[in-house]
């Protein structure tokens, strides 16, 4: 009974220590220490058996959130069976307490060493990493050169600074509890019918649960203020509201550093650090293959179904903001109610060290973070715009391709299309409003498209017209994302806010939509930054009654979100789509192999630029042989030529004239001026007009000559537009006349026959050009008078009535001639009269005027005879033309006056072939390569010259051939990706 009587004691002392002890918990479990006591009992007393006290527990349930303290046990009463005589219990409990220390430092050093022990086995089992380290980028192994850890580390609060910041866990507990308890109060009282008009009190043991009634008067008025469930309702939702927005900021200061980091990382890898490079994104290997498509001509029913997001709205309905607030660049050019989209305009967002932006066909990249880049951007998206729009339009469909790169922008490709109107204003043509409806709806119809439908929110719904559209295009709204635009607007301006609440819903359209979003754009004005439309957007939707009455959810507004969204959106349709696409892609190109096999199997596949730079190369070889040409040959059709350009003058105004003289003075003196007026005026113009004809006519003959076998119809249209082209900018030089006239004036001056054998080419040359004159002077006197009597008997004609008149005419005249054969070469007015007479006579009425035309060709022909007559005397001339025709009657000066021409010509050619060959033919072959220089840059002229089925068929295998390898590349990079 002693032992036990002191155990029970032990156990009291025990429990008292432990509640005043700093180690051990406040609120331990009673239990456990009287088990710790039971340790201090001898177990071997056979008289007395200890039994653990009963816990008296509640009938409440208590959850691991509501760390609620656990209420004090109390010990059941012991009843012993003796006292002992002599009570030492200080000494045995010091004793046991000894005893426990030992225990107490026995175990902590067995545990540690064990620890110890486990610790280094564990270490030996991790393999060496050090070989491993390439692995891991430099840039980690440098993060401290960047990043200042320590500066990090001082201004982390203190561990006693946390410990400050904790919250007391006792009156969570317990405030927890309380609202646990009022929340089942509450139910129990609406089950059982109950009018809980005043304050709830909670009552009973920890162990039962119960409510009543009380006055307003009640001691629970002292904890507990009486608040209404709608107050309450509103509390929690501006707490939620709060909450979000907190997360929201955290979030976005995540995100700020993280770009910051990435920005960094980027950066390290452009200066190449790594030495490795890097890969297309994901999003410019799609966006060079929607690049591709757009070019692509779709044929044999392969048509464009890879997604891409498409903005479409009313005019001025915010369509431009929302896409600048999603690229964070002001890139578009604005205007105050003007229609400033013109054309659509494809924006390639991706991920880059630097807020760039750059378009397709151009290397220069505008910086986005200078205003004057932006300014510089702007006007140079205005300008295509208008290049793109023909003469008569407003818009146009050709698309703008625009790449904007920077850190944290949401990869996705957009195109930005014109503006829907509902009337067509001055200035505009008059199917402005067709043509945008037709853009949108080639853009709305692919299947896969994602519809970012903008709408003003700051108007009234009913006068939106994109509603209708997009409804029409997706009735049941599996690919429209809604956007209302200006909500700070229309929450000013609308009387009753459910009624944005129902245009969010879609409730005022027939559109159904995946998702609505409210965001707000700007105050108006067009100078604003990105960052402050930002934050004035935060503002608004964090004091706007939208949220704080839960019309909008916290993640249906602000641009950020919305750019999310569609990002996961385009994303998805993506994935799901483009296998599809590719395998489209694959039937198309065996189609088309298919083909080419049949109808051309021993000609390669040229495509159209491949063709192009063929037929330049033929050109360009046809040029070059241009120099080749023998000088004598370009002195002989240069000769030729000019003699045929100039014959006509020489004979009808130099040589006619200056014969029909009376003696050899006057003769020369008339040809002498009449060469002089000649050479200053005319004759140096049209030796250089001759001359180019001559190097046109040449290089024609070069382009148009057959090849035989290996020429290629294909190519006749590009060099006869090439030769065109070419012959229109060259121009001959301006001094070649200047030096010419001078050449010519000289050889016209020489006299001076100085052999027989240039006199008898004179005499032929003399010969020839009279010939030719009096052919031409036959035919004119045929035409006439009509056939001859052998013509009317062997060919059945007959003589018109004026050519029978002629006819009568003529063989008066010649009667005249006969009589006077060095008759002069003009009438008299009374031989004319006398003409008309002896005609009369005969029953022949003629004019004077017909008679003056037909003396005309009588006496030229009758010249011309008489001059080659006198041609076959000259021929022995040559002795008297040396002795200066003196003692002779034989005078010759028409053979000097050919000679001298004839001299002249040949002087005049060898210039001209010496010019062509050292300076135009260059300089042709100069204008030639510009022209096939521009013309290689001129897609449209490429299109309009190299046509055929061969050519459309060879171009659309390369493009199917080029999107199918780009489709597959990106197939492959997005399988990585995942």
């Amino acid at each position: 009974m002693w032992r036990a009587r002191q155990a029970a004691v032990a156990c009291e002392v025990c429990q008292s220590l432990v509640k005043h002890s700093s180690g051990i918990q406040r609120n331990l479990p009673l239990q456990k220490l009287h088990l710790v006591s039971r340790s201090i009992y001898h177990s071997h007393h056979p008289a007395l058996k200890l039994q653990r006290p009963q816990l008296r527990t509640s009938c409440q349930q208590f959850s691991s959130l509501t760390n609620l303290p656990l209420h004090k046990l109390k010990l059941s009463p012991i009843k012993y069976g003796y006292q002992p005589r002599r009570n030492f219990w200080p000494a045995r409990l010091a004793a046991r307490l000894l005893k426990l220390r030992y225990i107490i430092l026995g175990s902590a050093v067995g545990g540690g060493y064990t620890a110890k022990k486990t610790f280094d086995e564990w270490k030996d089992m991790i393999p060496d990493l050090s070989d491993y380290k390439w692995i891991v980028p430099d840039f980690i192994w440098e993060i401290d050169e960047y990043i200042d850890l320590e500066k990090i580390r001082k201004t982390l609060p203190s561990s006693e600074d946390l410990a400050k910041l904790a919250p007391d866990l006792d009156k969570i507990a317990e405030s927890l509890n309380l609202l646990k308890d009022f929340f089942t109060a509450g139910h129990k009282l609406v089950s059982e019918g109950i009018d809980a008009s005043g304050p709830l009190l909670l009552l009973g043991s920890p162990g039962e649960t119960a409510f009543r009634a009380t006055d307003h008067g009640s001691e629970s008025d002292k904890h507990y203020k009486k608040v209404s469930d709608k107050e309450k309702i509103d509390q929690l939702q501006e707490e939620l509201l709060h909450t979000q927005l907190k997360y929201q900021r955290i979030l976005e200061r995540l995100e700020k550093e993280n770009k910051e980091l990435r920005k960094l990382v980027l950066q390290k890898d452009d200066k190449g650090i790594h030495h490795r490079k890097l890969k297309k994104s994901l999003i410019d290997m799609y966006s060079e293959v929607l690049d591709v498509l757009s070019d692509y001509d779709a044929s044999y029913n392969t048509q464009d179904h890879l997604p891409r997001v498409v903005v479409v709205g009313d005019q001025s309905a915010g369509k431009t903001s929302v896409l600048e607030m999603i690229a964070q660049a002001r890139i578009f050019p604005r205007g105050s109610g003007e229609m400033m989209t013109r054309s659509p305009v494809k924006v390639t967002l991706s991920e880059g060290p630097h807020h760039v932006a750059l378009f397709k066909d151009s290397s220069r990249e505008f910086d986005l973070t200078k205003e004057e880049d932006l300014a510089a951007l702007r006007h140079e998206i205005e300008l295509r715009m208008r290049k793109n729009v023909k003469e008569g339009c407003t818009v146009s469909p050709e698309t703008i391709s625009l790449n904007v790169k920077g850190p944290g922008l949401q990869r996705m490709v957009l195109v930005d299309l014109p503006g829907v109107i509902n009337t067509v204003t001055s200035g505009m043509a008059p199917d402005t409003k067709e043509m945008i409806f037709s853009i949108s709806k080639a853009y709305m119809q692919n299947p896969n498209a994602i519809i970012l439908c903008i709408q003003d929110g700051s108007v009234d719904a009913e006068r939106s017209i994109v509603t209708d559209l997009v409804s029409q295009m997706d009735p049941h709204g599996r690919r429209t994302i809604f956007v209302l635009t200006k909500v700070d607007l229309a929450e000013k301006n609308v009387a009753s806010p459910s009624r944005i609440q129902q245009i969010i819903e879609g409730k005022l359209f027939p559109m159904k939509a995946l998702g609505y979003f409210a965001v707000v754009t700007g105050k108006g004005n067009s100078a604003e930054s990105i960052e402050a439309i930002r934050e004035y957007e935060e503002e608004f939707f964090q004091n706007s009654k939208l949220l704080k009455t839960s019309m909008l959810k916290a993640h249906q507004v602000t641009t950020r979100n919305l750019s999310l969204a569609v990002s996961d959106c385009f994303w998805k349709m993506v994935r799901e789509s483009v296998e599809q696409q590719a395998d489209s892609f694959k039937a198309t190109r065996f189609n088309l192999e298919t083909e080419w096999k049949n109808n051309y199997p021993r000609l390669r596949e040229l495509d159209r630029n491949e063709l192009f730079e063929k037929a330049k190369n033929e050109i360009l070889d046809e040029v070059i042989s241009l120099s080749q040409v023998t000088p004598k040959h370009w002195e002989e059709i240069l000769q030729q030529s000019l003699w045929e350009r100039v014959s006509t003058h020489v004979i009808e105004n130099i040589y006619l004239p200056a014969a029909q003289t009376m003696n050899s003075g006057t003769f020369n003196t008339t040809v002498d001026i009449k060469l002089k007026q000649w050479t200053d005026k005319q004759l140096p113009n049209k030796a250089v007009e001759v001359a180019w004809e001559t190097l046109q006519e040449e290089f024609s003959r070069f382009m148009t000559e057959p090849k035989g076998k290996e020429h290629d119809d294909i190519f006749d249209k590009l060099k006869e537009a090439v030769k065109e082209e070419s012959v229109k900018r060259h121009k001959w030089n301006d001094f070649a006349e200047d030096s010419l006239r001078v050449i010519q004036h000289n050889a016209l001056e020489d006299r001076s026959i100085s052999d027989k054998q240039q006199w008898d080419a004179a005499i032929y040359f003399m010969e020839e050009a009279l010939q030719a004159r009096l052919k031409d002077t036959e035919n004119a006197i045929e035409n006439m008078i009509g056939p001859d009597w052998k013509k009317r008997w062997l060919y059945w004609k007959n003589r018109t009535q004026e050519q029978s008149v002629h006819n009568e005419t003529k063989n008066e005249l010649e009667k005249m001639l006969k009589c006077n054969e060095e008759h002069p070469a003009y009438l008299a007015s009374d031989e004319i009269t006398t003409v008309r007479k002896n005609l009369e006579s005969r029953g022949v009425e003629v004019d004077p005027s017909l008679i003056k035309d037909t003396w005309h060709q009588v006496y030229r022909r009758h010249f011309l005879k008489t001059a080659l007559n006198h041609c076959n005397l000259c021929r022995r001339g040559f002795y008297y033309y040396q002795r200066h025709f003196i003692d002779s009657e034989l005078e010759c000066n028409d053979v000097v006056l050919f000679w001298r021409i004839q001299r002249m010509l040949a002087i005049t050619a060898n210039t001209l072939r010496q010019q062509l060959t050292n300076t135009e033919v260059r300089r042709l072959e100069k204008n030639v390569k510009e022209v096939l220089e521009d013309f290689a840059e001129d897609g449209e002229k490429k299109i309009k010259l190299l046509t055929g089925k061969r050519v459309q068929l060879a171009e659309d295998l390369k493009k199917v051939r080029e999107i199918q390898e780009k489709l597959d590349a990106f197939i492959e990079a997005l399988h990585q990706e995942k």
